[in-house]
């Protein structure tokens, strides 16, 4: 996985080896980028990463070295995390799989046998570039359960005020520029967006231009962000672009009502009205009503917070994900090991 050292495709590249390697009994080697953080968390989740360089177009070493690492494994499936890694990726007696979160230039996985796709979108728009559907398959992201997670809420936001959540890059793709012009419409609501990036500077002009300084704030990135979306009264995604939407899954994890944007992800995830709710994408007003019904109505919210936790149950916890990617695994294996276990190598890049 040879992507950021922070970001959520590569977060969860971690997870899925050290959840593979405790829970499912994969024999995983996870190769990555240079980044002692990541180094040190795949070794804490029991795992034996190797680190490779990565680079640009003139890095002549990495491939070689890869070759040798797998070689030296003897993976049953190589699974490239992403298009850094898929151009890197080496033939051999395994089976090449490319892993995508997004829709990428499919030119980085000439040489892979089968894609994955994280959302049925994605799976579906790869046929449409003209992958053979036999080879392409739709394995979705878990989200870790934080339904147990003691909420805390901030101390700059009183206990007797409406309070809402958002998290991510602080991106154009993110739209938190509409969440916090919909703030013009919800009068008495507090807004906590957690997280940094590029639009920080722009954010605020807009926050001071609205005069919201008093009921948004942006804290940069939550240390503990489970514990801040437990103690929301509503999550909201707003993203303009979202291709999976995990903090979608996070919201139903942890039992919140979620309001989103209707953009690829969420729209995938959420049934308007039954496990969320969604509204049109760049439209400030249309967010802040359904954010607003939300919030007036308690049977509503712990309505759409209990179907979006069975949603979460079903489809996007830990273990039904692992059996999925295990049966692509065993699927796709050219020589099952006797044993019966699949050996996995995994890495990668995200785009962008």
């Amino acid at each position: 996985m040879a992507g950021a050292a922070a970001g959520g495709a590569e977060l969860f590249f971690e997870r899925l080896c050290i959840a593979q390697n405790a829970e499912s009994g994969v024999d995983v080697l996870p190769v990555i980028r240079r980044d002692e953080d990541r180094l040190q968390r795949l070794r804490t989740g029991g795992l034996t990463p190797r680190e490779l360089r990565f680079g640009g177009q003139a890095d002549l070493l990495t491939r070689p070295k890869l070759n040798s690492v797998l070689k030296a494994f003897h993976p049953s499936v190589v699974v490239a995390w992403m298009n850094r890694a898929a151009r890197f990726a080496p033939p051999g007696p395994w089976t090449l799989a490319g892993r995508l979160g997004g829709f990428y230039d499919l030119g980085y996985y000439k040489r892979c046998e089968h894609l994955i796709g994280n959302t049925r979108g994605l799976a579906s728009w790869m046929v449409r570039q003209g992958w053979p559907a036999e080879r392409v398959h739709y394995v979705p992201n878990f989200a870790a359960d934080i339904s147990k997670v003691e909420p805390v809420r901030p101390r700059e936001i009183p206990s007797d005020v409406p309070f809402i959540v958002a998290l991510g890059r602080l991106h154009t793709n993110k739209a938190f520029d509409v969440l916090i012009r919909a703030m013009k419409h919800l009068p008495g609501v507090r807004l906590l967006i957690a997280g940094e990036g590029p639009e920080r500077e722009a954010l605020e002009t807009l926050i001071r231009t609205e005069r919201l300084g008093d009921r948004v704030i942006m804290p940069g990135w939550a240390s503990n962000p489970a514990s801040l979306i437990r103690a929301c009264d509503v999550f909201v995604c707003p993203s303009r672009h979202e291709p999976l939407g995990n903090v979608v899954i996070e919201g139903f994890s942890a039992i919140r009502p979620v309001v989103a944007a209707a953009s690829q992800g969420p729209r995938e995830l959420i049934v308007h009205g039954s496990n969320g709710m969604l509204a049109p994408v760049d439209d400030a007003r249309s967010l802040a009503t359904s954010i607003g019904m939300v919030l007036g109505d308690h049977v509503l919210a712990q309505r759409l917070a209990l179907a979006g936790r069975r949603t979460y149950e079903k489809n996007f916890a830990p273990m039904p994900v692992l059996t999925a990617w295990e049966a692509f695994l065993r699927k796709v294996s050219p020589v099952p090991s006797p044993s019966g276990a699949v050996q996995e190598h995994s890495f990668g890049q995200v785009s962008g």
